[in-house]
């Protein structure tokens, strides 16, 4: 038995070690990237362009992020982009749980046709060409509800948030606060969502970062650049190379417009993330515990 359990200690040890080398590796392979862009953003063009950023910035320089602040049609986008996330997420949240309330309900009548409703829509859709004449007939063709009505509701996230209600929220407590008097509507405010914080973060985070990427729908329904998300920006200067000639008003040479382009790719990645990385340090706590829970089968 000692040889036994030596073994097993010895067993344990090693693979713990091979799980921190592993680890350890994939860390670098993700980390690398980040810690690459953000350096190539301090540095300066010629130094981005000539391939000699490798870890530390070269040429400390903040004339990449100089040149995104002077460029109008960014702060354009960013506004858009922090209204479609903003107004988007609260719209997207108020519908996921009032769908996912009910059908959490023992007592609902018809809960599973509605339910099977929900997930028939998960596996057929109409396709693309049927939601572009939808959005046009229903007169949000080039309008800010056309990057927010379409995606209203994910069933996905109504089923996380269903199953959390059902393992959260129990029954006897609806039939008390019923006895007392209580409302439907008085009781999913009063008792349900102070007891959801959870599940409420990490649905708002879902959504928030699905708004903030969102760039194809843009692309689909939209034509005034007025209009445009920050992610439909960054594609037309990051994949297009659509820049407008007023961000190098003061660059003489047509090698500095190469240079300042290659490095504004770096900085306009930067700028883009930030929202994002400010929102998740809040919901952090809420997570785990928010998709565990609202992950459990019935």
């Amino acid at each position: 038995m000692n040889v036994n359990g030596i073994n097993d200690t010895r067993i344990d040890k090693i693979f713990t070690i091979v799980n921190h080398v592993i680890l350890s590796i994939l860390l670098i392979v993700f980390l690398y990237p980040l810690i690459y862009i953000v350096s190539s953003s301090f540095s300066s063009s010629d130094a981005v362009t000539a391939g000699e950023v490798w870890l530390w910035p070269v040429d400390f320089s903040l004339e990449g992020y100089k040149a995104v602040f002077a460029y109008k049609q960014i702060w354009t986008g960013y506004g858009n982009s922090l209204f479609y996330m903003i107004i988007g997420t609260i719209i997207n949240i108020s519908l996921t749980i009032l769908a996912a309330y009910p059908l959490s309900r023992k007592d609902f009548y018809g809960r599973n046709f509605f339910m099977l409703l929900f997930l028939f829509t998960m596996l057929f859709s109409g396709g693309l060409i049927p939601n572009y004449l939808l959005v046009k007939e229903l007169g949000m063709l080039n309008t800010r509800w056309a990057m927010i009505i379409p995606n209203a509701m994910s069933v996905f996230n109504v089923i996380i948030t269903r199953t959390y209600f059902k393992m959260t929220i129990p029954d006897e407590l609806h039939e008390a606060a019923k006895m007392d008097g209580c409302s439907d509507f008085r009781f999913l405010a009063r008792i349900v969502l102070p007891l959801s914080g959870p599940i409420i973060a990490v649905m708002g985070l879902f959504y928030a970062v699905g708004h903030w990427n969102a760039f194809f729908n843009a692309l689909i329904y939209l034509r005034d650049q007025d209009y445009f998300p920050l992610q439909l920006v960054l594609n037309n200067i990051l994949v297009q190379n659509e820049v407008d000639p007023e961000m190098f008003i003061d660059v003489e040479s047509q090698a500095a417009i190469s240079g300042l382009r290659e490095l504004l790719k770096y900085s306009l990645i930067v700028v883009a993330s930030i929202p994002v990385l400010v929102i998740y340090p809040f919901v952090q706590k809420h997570f785990v515990k928010g998709v565990m829970i609202g992950s459990l089968k019935e």
